[in-house]
């Protein structure tokens, strides 16, 4: 009942777009990208030629200084019938309080927290033709006992969220790494494509990749077919060897980054193309040796740092923590994309966190005495764990991941948030230094 307790007061605001409903759904999880319709395009991060790209940002309907609404924004996409051939997702970023999003008056998910960046799919919530997409900020107090005392820097509201649309067969998700070859000679490009065929009819794609080294050299290329059946996902695996690479393995002192373009093609037309910068880099740990960087360990001298207000200011400060000797950054919950890739580009490691914070409640171990040992808040730790671990995992920068800042309580909700991560397989420890000696911590890094 907890999340549905401004409901009533949402339905009289709300009555104005459509007769109200409620769809509620998680976002989606993957990795956070999107698709440039140009090369060109892909390599600088140049948006304003993708055919199918909008900027949201939504315009302030009225507010409310009591209840669960606080605000309700507002804004009207037109979707021209072109877009049937197209799957359509909502990002949302620097919202400045937790949200819910609403199109055509239904509301399309729970309450999201204002500190980690989603994305939803709405394809299912479209029309053609004119469409609300609305925001509506809430204010509920179970969700900031889960973030208690964490702060944002001030940033442009809605800035970097965005509308996309991206081809109903196309590419899902990834997983890159490059990885030493059994034998420790060079490396191995290690990349799962996911496809995704949200057609009925069963369909052919061709997904390609060329990748180049820090100097600019071409290293490997591949086009591969891939039979995909109706209504279903499937992975395509690629697994080249990638020579002359150990001089360009990743540190801290030498951080040097791949360039890999992942494309689409269909009937030998190129489609889209998804550009990434990858590392030759291979994480470990044990309980004594504790995170290791191609099975050596690590000396870690950490900062609890968090991304200032834009990405020139966030370089700036991280350069001047480097020349301090400060070599590892642990954030108190998801940063801006832009945060990861400053971090890559200048060899410095992260220890991503969720943004789960109760320190006031911490110590209470009892049932429902602390967030963490809440069961019924079990969704919402899941989902921001996991929204944490998918949207930036294949960072090379990414050394470890946080269950959440240290004195958050122990419990249930922990224990299975744990687990979570522990299925995706990561060579990466999973840390939580509120964890006092118990399972669901593989190292101690307090």
């Amino acid at each position: 009942m907890r999340r549905y307790l401004f409901f009533a007061l949402l339905i009289s605001i709300l009555s104005s777009f459509v007769p109200y409903r409620v769809e509620a759904q998680q976002p989606i999880r993957r990795s956070e990208f999107i698709c440039y319709d140009k090369r060109e395009d892909a390599k600088r991060n140049v948006r304003t030629a993708i055919d199918k790209y909008i900027d949201y940002r939504p315009a302030l309907q009225f507010t409310s200084d009591s209840g669960a609404v606080r605000a309700v924004y507002e804004q009207t996409i037109n979707v021209p019938a072109s877009w049937n051939d197209y799957n359509a997702y909502l990002h949302t970023e620097n919202v400045g309080s937790d949200y819910t999003i609403f199109i055509n008056g239904v509301q399309i998910c729970e309450p999201l927290d204002r500190f980690t960046p989603y994305d939803t799919f709405i394809s299912s919530y479209l029309r053609q033709g004119d469409n609300v997409v609305a925001i509506v900020t809430v204010d509920e107090p179970y969700m900031s006992h889960l973030d208690e005392g964490l702060q944002q820097p001030s940033r442009t509201q809605f800035e970097n969220s965005y509308i996309f649309a991206q081809r109903r067969l196309g590419v899902y998700d990834f997983k890159v790494r490059m990885l030493p070859d059994s034998l420790g000679r060079f490396a191995q490009l290690c990349l799962d494509v996911v496809v995704d065929n949200s057609f009925s009819t069963d369909e052919l794609i061709e997904v390609g990749y060329d990748i180049y080294a820090p100097d600019g050299k071409l290293m490997e290329y591949s086009v591969n077919d891939l039979a995909i059946t109706g209504y279903t996902r499937d992975t395509m695996r690629f697994r080249p060897y990638i020579y002359h690479s150990n001089p360009n393995r990743w540190s801290e002192s030498n951080a040097k980054l791949y360039d890999l373009m992942l494309y689409v093609k269909r009937s030998g037309i190129l489609w889209e193309y998804i550009p990434l910068k990858v590392g030759f880099v291979e994480y470990g740990y044990d309980s004594q040796a504790g995170i290791t960087l191609f099975g050596q360990p690590i000396t870690l001298r950490k900062s609890n740092y968090n991304a200032a207000t834009d990405a020139t200011t966030t370089e700036r400060e991280i350069k001047t923590l480097k020349a301090q000797g400060i070599n590892t950054l642990c954030p108190a919950y998801p940063q801006p994309m832009w945060f990861y890739a400053i971090c890559d580009k200048l060899g410095v490691y992260v220890i991503d966190c969720a943004a789960i914070s109760s320190p006031s409640a911490g110590d209470n171990r009892s049932v429902g005495g602390t967030p963490s040992n809440a069961p019924e808040l079990l969704d919402d730790y899941l989902r921001r764990v996991e929204a944490m671990y998918h949207r930036a995992h294949n960072h090379t920068c990414i050394i470890a991941f946080s269950l959440g800042n240290a004195s958050s309580g122990n419990g249930y909700n922990m224990y299975k948030a744990y687990e979570l991560l522990k299925s995706k397989g990561d060579s990466r420890p999973i840390i939580y230094v509120g964890a006092a000696g118990e399972w669901n911590s593989d190292l101690d890094l307090e």
